[in-house]
């Protein structure tokens, strides 16, 4: 999600914090997943069964010993994303992140020690 680049300073550690909490949000409330149910083996064959899919969302107030008022919060936090402000608000951050990694200086080169001839 945020590449490859080395983010070392506070302000990139603020945006990451920003994204990874953004993505929280997204995962949780907006993206389904499957779960691996059984994995059967016959010779090399391998076959698996998964459920149906869920967001984590879903499936924490689907759980029977879930309490009532968490599953309201958590209900009431849903009602407020908006699935495509929060994609371009991921998007945005990341773009910024990626422009305060590329402005710094590069890492001065160290000499090459070219008496050393494997």
């Amino acid at each position: 999600m945020v590449g490859y680049l080395r983010y070392d300073t506070a302000d990139e550690l603020e945006k990451l914090n920003e994204i990874w909490e953004l993505d929280r949000v997204f995962t949780n409330y907006l993206l389904p997943q499957q779960k691996l149910i059984s994995k059967q083996r016959y010779g090399a064959k391998v076959t698996k069964k998964h459920d149906a899919p869920a967001t984590p969302h879903q499936r924490a107030i689907a759980h029977p010993r879930m309490r009532k008022s968490p599953v309201i919060r958590m209900n009431a936090a849903f009602k407020r994303i908006k699935p495509g402000a929060l994609s371009r608000q991921i998007l945005a951050l990341t773009a910024e992140l990626e422009t305060l990694a590329l402005a710094k200086k590069p890492a001065p080169l160290r000499p090459v020690n070219r008496a050393w001839n494997p």
